[in-house]
């Protein structure tokens, strides 16, 4: 590529820069003149405002809390859910199934 030719290709390309920046301003000016030609829009509300029911008065507006001591029923006795080896042995079965080979960890070694 000679000097003439390096000469034109940066003169193009600045020339394609100066025409897209001058492009960009005149855009933003239009937009500009034509926000200000316009009076203050309005805006439409999404949702009616609330109105209250007829006769919400004498109606309550929350539920009653439901009443509760804070203890544990005693009828039911938590179980373990895999048992001891001797609860195994009488008859008592785990109340989850063992975990899939893959799911099972290397025991953590002590350093």
């Amino acid at each position: 590529m000679s000097a003439d030719q390096n000469k034109r290709s940066y003169r193009i390309d600045f020339l394609v820069a100066a025409a897209l920046v001058t492009t960009g301003l005149v855009m933003s000016g239009l937009s500009l003149a034509e926000l200000r030609a316009r009076g203050p829009q309005q805006l439409a509300q999404a949702t009616q405002p609330l109105q209250s029911t007829p006769g919400a008065e004498t109606k309550p507006s929350t539920p009653a809390e439901p009443t509760t001591t804070g203890t544990r029923p005693s009828g039911v006795t938590p179980e373990p859910a895999r048992p001891d080896a001797e609860a195994q042995k009488s008859g008592a079965k785990p109340a989850l199934p063992p975990a899939p080979a893959e799911k099972q960890a290397e025991p953590i070694k002590e350093r």
